[in-house]
């Protein structure tokens, strides 16, 4: 228990270990019925450059829609077809007749389906990507610079030069990874819910959010950061 605890302050940092354990604490205490987040809000530069130095050519990568829905990737159908309701696409790689992943996003105002929480792009440069996911046996190849070099080569040929996007404070893999990919820390937020109330705690406007509405959230309007606002 205790190398755990020590493993997971050593990979998170002290404060984001506190607010893990204290999630840990609160789900364990009331059986599940309160549970918290905490994301970190980061905006992505768009290469157009290979990733991958032209490996994974195996694998295809392409547009995907509403057909998804009863394809074996772990989502419920009705989640499929909410995000494709929004406005969301999504590109999906496919290896030896398989789908090894997914990468999906959203060109403008995004609803998160976690949380209540609404996501605005501050400029029409930049897209709003979530739930990137390989799938199986494809984690070792290439499936994942694949599904990255299609988006930014779709991306960048329509203008957009940033990607933003919210990850789990408490995954060291997903941070590792946006970090390899020049991603930069834009804020964070701190969700707690207890049955239909949520408190929100943020170091971005609004700040503080209180509800108990399904239509009642906080909505943050992300912006690249200013002295790399022109890049790449």
């Amino acid at each position: 228990m205790i190398s755990r605890l020590r493993l997971t302050f050593r990979q998170l940092g002290p404060l984001d270990g506190c607010w893990y354990l204290l999630a840990v604490l609160l789900a364990r205490a009331s059986r599940g019925r309160v549970v918290l987040y905490k994301y970190r809000l980061m905006a992505q530069p768009v290469h157009p450059r290979p990733l991958g130095g032209g490996r994974g050519r195996s694998i295809d990568v392409r547009s995907a829609g509403p057909e998804l829905a009863e394809a074996p990737h772990g989502r419920p159908p009705s989640v499929i077809r909410h995000r494709f309701a929004q406005g969301a696409h999504c590109l999906a790689a496919w290896r030896g007749g398989a789908m090894a992943g997914f990468l999906w996003y959203c060109p403008g105002p995004w609803t998160e389906d976690e949380v209540r929480a609404r996501y605005v792009p501050a400029t029409p440069a930049a897209v709003w990507d979530f739930d990137v996911a390989v799938f199986g046996g494809h984690q070792l190849g290439f499936t994942f610079v694949r599904l990255w070099e299609e988006a930014y080569r779709r991306w960048h040929a329509h203008g957009v030069r940033w990607t933003m996007s919210r990850i789990s404070a408490f995954n060291p893999g997903s941070r590792a990874s946006h970090g390899r990919l020049g991603a930069i820390k834009l804020g964070s937020a701190v969700f707690l819910r207890c049955g239909r109330w949520q408190w929100t705690v943020a170091t971005l406007p609004p700040f503080l959010h209180l509800s108990r509405r399904e239509d009642s959230m906080p909505q943050f309007r992300l912006a690249p950061p200013p002295f790399l606002s022109d890049q790449p």
